[in-house]
């Protein structure tokens, strides 16, 4: 198995005889989903999400893919393939389009009809190219072949690009219910025919590969539900992905079985479900879904609520209610369904909203309790399953951690790939097709982009850095006044405290050391306000450390007279 170097270059020039392919996200990590094919000097892009910020991340709201490496062949692109309506996979589109609005957007009609809608409130009307399984279409020099696949979302496709190099097929993200909601199985006999024709290249979801055989159907979810329907006495409030159909769709029929009505809350959650029933894919009895609005006039054990927040999003409506900062509030006997999966890295939040919520006095529901979700990802015996179909002669595992992406190429080994045409890769490691072999031959810029309010790319690491100690050990500022041409402080220090933990007063027992520090480089003629910041910043940080264990921001301010 081929895996990435910390010391990898810039890729060479690809042969013309070559496929190029580039994942700028979702390889070491669940989200920000998105890959560059290249060929012929031409570019294709599946998918373009967006990832979620952790605790460690103070005040950013999305990640982005870093577009670096294809912002100056922005022209080269044909297009971006969506393999389905979900976040991580079409919530970097807009970012993208700000950049050049006219690159086509090839998806089903579920998933373009979601990115129009978000596109809506960027102003941007994008060229779109509706697409269905079966479908084939040449996309500059890509032929591409469209193929169901079954998803926690409707509509979901894997995508078989056919170039001159070889036959690369992308799963997105699937798994292979053998009784979906919607009747819409994974198409196993197109991913037959693919293989007889011969798969160069397969680019496999990885979610699940550390999980033992198979997903439960979601069929089984249906049952669950109407028993704590059935046992829940006041209102009933469900948290769910807004894109999430198929778990909406069990929620109204659950509802109008136990004769409840149902309000959505939240813009998201209200737009997507809108859509969704508008193009049939959420059957809604008359009557069954009202205004919020509407809500206080029903006796609580008729109220069903579906908002966002699942995750445990700090602006999400479920946090804001564990949180008594929403309209809706609380009360002893709600019950609480957090219909959705843990995503790696957000447990810790999901918990503190569920300690909130029951501090309320809300029975909350959720999959450590009770089965209210099934993944939407193939696990280890579906994946076996679909190796041994699709036969290909190299593998590339994609959307995961580090730990999903080698347990799904050590899958891959069991199935007869062998292991020195499995590449485990990285975000910007750059992956080759050439002559039938799947190689690594270099790494591109692909770090974090954040989003931060209206402002995209303009915060790195360092205000990030600086944002965590300030939330940590607080800020500390300095003041003084500065004589330029005697090199004498003539006012201050003055030194006030903030989140540190140190009270003002307690700065008397430093202030002679600073005092004597700047007198003495007064003396030996450092006269400059940079330097006697930083002389005051060291003297400052070094008996606060000795003294209390802490090391707060400094801030020395020098105003010169």
């Amino acid at each position: 198995m081929s895996h990435p170097h910390p010391e990898l270059g810039p890729p060479p020039p690809l042969p013309a005889n070559g496929l190029r392919v580039t994942p700028l996200g979702g390889l070491g990590e669940i989200g920000r989903n998105m890959t560059v094919f290249e060929y012929g000097g031409r570019l294709l892009i599946v998918d373009c999400g967006v990832l979620f910020p952790e605790e460690e991340q103070p005040g950013i709201d999305l990640i982005l893919p870093d577009f670096t490496s294809i912002r100056d062949r922005l022209d080269d692109i044909e297009g971006i393939v969506l393999t389905h309506g979900h976040e991580d996979h079409i919530g970097g589109v807009p970012f993208l389009l700000r950049e050049k609005p006219d690159i086509p957007l090839i998806g089903s009609k579920l998933t373009l009809a979601f990115i129009e809608a978000k596109l809506q409130e960027h102003r941007i009307r994008p060229y779109t190219l509706e697409v269905t399984e079966g479908h084939r279409e040449r996309i500059g020099p890509f032929d591409c072949e469209f193929v169901a696949v079954n998803h926690s979302i409707p509509d979901a496709l894997a995508v078989a690009i056919r170039t001159p190099a070889g036959m690369v097929v992308h799963t997105g993200d699937f798994k292979m219910d053998q009784l979906p909601l919607d009747n819409r199985l994974t198409d196993l006999h197109a991913f037959a025919r693919l293989s007889e024709e011969g798969i160069d290249l397969l680019l496999s979801d990885s979610t699940n590969a550390e999980v033992p055989g198979f997903v439960p159907p979601e069929r089984d979810i249906s049952n669950v539900l109407r028993q704590v329907f059935a046992g829940a006495r006041k209102r009933i409030i469900v948290a769910s992905f807004a894109s999430h159909i198929h778990r909406i769709q069990q929620i109204l029929d659950a509802a109008h079985e136990y004769g409840r009505r149902v309000a959505f809350v939240g813009r998201s959650m209200v737009r997507n479900m809108g859509i969704a029933r508008d193009l049939g894919y959420l059957r809604v009895p008359p009557g069954l879904v009202v205004d919020v609005k509407t809500l206080d006039d029903l006796p609580d054990s008729e109220v069903v609520l579906v908002c966002t927040g699942s995750q445990g999003e700090p602006m999400a409506a479920l946090s804001r209610m564990a949180n008594r900062d929403h309209q809706i509030r609380i009360v002893q006997g709600d019950t609480v369904i957090l219909a959705s999966s843990l995503i790696p890295g957000n447990e810790n939040a999901v918990y503190r909203v569920i300690n909130g919520l029951t501090r309320w006095g809300a029975n909350v529901v959720h999959k450590g309790n009770a089965k209210v979700h099934v993944s939407g990802h193939a696990s280890a015996g579906e994946l076996l399953y679909f190796y041994n179909i699709c036969r290909p002669k190299n593998l590339m595992p994609v959307h995961g951690e580090w730990r999903h992406l080698r347990a799904n190429a050590e899958l891959g080994a069991l199935t007869g790939v062998p292991h020195d045409r499995i590449v485990i890769a990285e975000d910007g490691v750059v992956v080759d097709l050439i002559d039938g072999r799947a190689k690594i031959s270099g790494k591109v810029q692909a770090g974090y982009v954040y989003v931060d309010g209206l402002s995209v790319g303009d915060v790195g690491e360092p205000a990030l850095k600086d944002r965590k100690i300030l939330g940590d050990e607080g800020i500390i500022s300095v003041f003084m006044v500065l004589d330029s041409s005697t090199g004498k402080i003539t006012g201050g220090p003055h030194i006030q405290a903030r989140g540190s933990g140190i009270e003002d007063s307690a700065f008397s027992a430093v202030l002679p050391k600073i005092i004597e520090v700047l007198e003495r480089s007064a003396q030996d003629g450092v006269v400059e306000a940079h330097q006697m910041q930083q002389l005051v910043r060291r003297t400052l940080g070094k008996w606060v450390s000795d003294t209390y264990r802490r090391r707060p921001m400094i801030l020395p301010v020098v105003v010169e007279v």
